[in-house]
Order: C-alpha cells, then structure tokens, then sequence
C-alpha cells in the first residue's frame, strides 16, 4: 500500500521513523520532503515564511492523491494527548473527500475543539500497531 505520512513538524524523527517501520512491512511511505532537515535541526519551528514559499499543503495534496491511505502520527504535544494540529486536520480532510484510507496511529485527540470533525471522517485507530493495516 502506498501510505502518506501526516504529522505535526514537531514528531520530525518520529515520522522517519514511522516510515522505516512501514517499509519494513512493505509499504511505500511518503513523507514531506523536508522532515529529515526538521529532524535534524536545520530547520527548527514552524516558518510561515518558508510554508508560503514552498506551499506544503498544495504540494502534499498531490502526494495524497496519489496515496492508497494517509496516516497521522498523533503523538502527545503541548500538553495535548494525540495531538492532531492545523495541516494535519486538512491533509485528514483531502484524504477523506479522496475517499482514502485515514489510520491514526493513536486515537483521536479528545481536548480539541475539533474532535468530532476527526471522528466524522472515520479513522481507523491502530494503537501503535503497524500490523493493522491491511494491504
């Protein structure tokens, strides 16, 4: 399965290492193409300057698109349990009108204010368990 990997900046070397994980399980991953500078630190916080340069949401649209399946790597931030922020809340929803595959890799994030939107799109939660997801 061809699998886009959503995620807030912040999980950097998190999503690198989701995206081993998956291929380990013969999955082609995607991920944004500048997440190995974020995880390396040469890139640090989010940069609307560079956001409106380099336009990730329209870009990563495509690769979407072209995707069986997106998964959110919802991970504890900002005092937030399974944080699902702005561009991820949006990539869900290209995904979903796309009629793709939507995995949390936690459940949904129940302090946001957006919680039941999540919910309305049906994401299927894997709990951390890679093996869940069907080829």
């Amino acid at each position: 399965m061809k699998i886009a990997i959503c995620s807030s900046m912040a999980f950097a070397k998190e999503m690198i290492k989701l995206k081993e994980d998956l291929e380990k399980l013969n999955h082609k991953v995607i991920i944004q193409e500048d997440v190995k500078e974020h995880a390396s630190g040469k890139i640090s916080g989010e940069d609307k300057w560079r956001k409106l340069k380099i336009d990730p949401l329209k870009t990563y649209f495509k690769e979407i698109k072209n995707s069986d399946a997106i998964i959110v790597n919802n991970l504890d931030k900002n005092g937030i349990k399974n944080y699902i922020g702005g561009n991820s809340l949006i990539e869900m929803a290209f995904a979903y009108v796309l009629e793709k595959k939507i995995f949390l890799i936690n459940p949904s994030p129940k302090e946001v204010g957006y919680y039941d939107e999540i919910e309305s799109m049906k994401p299927i939660i894997l709990n951390g368990n890679l093996s869940k997801i069907n080829k």
